[in-house]
């Protein structure tokens, strides 16, 4: 199990851009009005942002860190890391990192790669980027993690169409040798792959015109091979097997305890197996924030979004300690504890570009 702990590391900001276009559940006409409200109830999406055709991650958070770096007041020359974590990377070849390096007018000098995780790549991005810090060479970098996840789901898939929702975030990380540690615990089980995933368009299924057929898999349910599948009941189970373990072995593990974490931030999977994680770990609700209904699971980005929408005064004002959990596709899934004080958080952008 992969716990540890980095010393130095100072989350100075947090940004994020969302598509301006907006789709609402109540207005998705290929489930009946009962199975929407269902969906409401349950799963807890009532509207996502949905890119347009042409818009990409990379757009999204270049956005997100422009307004980031004018508010902090930073000198671009300065950045010398920048790690983008998504699964909608702008091409196959080559790595959007560096396209984004160049974007933001970055220097030569900085360090720039992509993750290809989903669903807990802000936990696993936050500790390869303070891994990386840890040692003071670096002393500022950008974490960008996002994806444009509407764009794998078919409208007549009602598993997985009415879900997800779009989103880049940016994280602006400081070395400060006085900074508190942040912990970590993170785990995997590849045996999992299948419960999420797009079976055609990689190196094992390479595309052909089969992966374009469109078929009906179960009622409501129809898709590609490049459309991505979801296995819900596996992942509902997964994740109540898994998550609240790997919690209590990081508080364990860093010596503290949930009464004096101020908030759990969950990945936004859906409100029922978030309720479900909350109830098991005996949080207060007030404990534990949401952003899906807003947004719908944006999947590795969930977590700053949700700390964007649903907590920036409290971030942004004063001392705080987080718990954040992230699980899903891979199988992968991890927690941290991070301490923020008083974190520069601009407003959401509405992209329209």
């Amino acid at each position: 199990m992969a716990l540890f702990s980095l010393p130095g590391i100072k989350i100075s900001g947090i940004s994020a851009a969302v598509p301006k276009n907006r789709e609402f559940t109540a207005g998705y006409k290929w489930i009946s009005a009962r199975e929407r409200e269902s969906l409401v109830k349950n799963i807890g999406v009532e509207t996502r942002r949905v890119a347009m055709k042409g818009t990409t991650t990379s757009d999204l958070c270049v956005a997100a860190a422009g307004k980031l770096l004018d508010e902090l007041q930073w000198d671009r020359a300065e950045i010398e890391l920048l790690i983008f974590v998504s699964q909608s990377r702008d091409y196959l070849v080559p790595t959007t990192a560096c396209i984004v390096q160049d974007r933001l007018g970055l220097p030569h000098s900085c360090m720039a790669m992509d993750i290809g995780l989903g669903c807990s790549g802000y936990v696993y991005g936050l500790s390869v980027i303070g891994s990386m810090m840890q040692t003071g060479t670096i002393k500022k970098a950008l974490l960008m993690v996002g994806d444009i996840s509407t764009l794998t789901t078919c409208y007549r898939d009602k598993s997985t169409y009415p879900l997800f929702g779009d989103v880049g975030t940016v994280t602006a990380l400081e070395y400060d040798r006085d900074a508190p540690k942040m912990h970590f615990n993170l785990q995997t089980d590849g045996a999992g792959y299948k419960a999420l995933m797009i079976k055609d368009g990689g190196a094992r299924n390479v595309m052909s015109r089969k992966s374009f057929e469109i078929k009906k898999i179960g009622k409501g349910i129809y898709r590609s091979r490049l459309h991505l599948e979801l296995d819900g009941i596996e992942v509902f189970n997964f994740t109540l097997r898994e998550v609240v373990p790997n919690i209590k072995k990081l508080l364990s593990f860093s010596c503290e305890s949930l009464p004096a974490i101020d908030f759990v931030v969950f990945h936004q999977a859906n409100r029922l197996i978030n309720e479900t994680l909350r109830k098991m770990l005996k949080l207060e609700t007030e404990k534990v924030p949401y952003s899906i209904r807003e947004f719908g699971n944006t999947s590795g980005a969930s977590v700053p979004l949700t700390m964007i929408a649903a907590l920036k005064e409290p971030l942004a004002t004063g001392r705080k300690k987080l718990l954040l959990s992230a699980f899903g596709v891979g199988l992968s899934w991890g927690s941290a504890i991070v301490e923020t004080d008083r974190i520069c958080i601009p407003d959401l952008i509405d992209y329209d570009g």
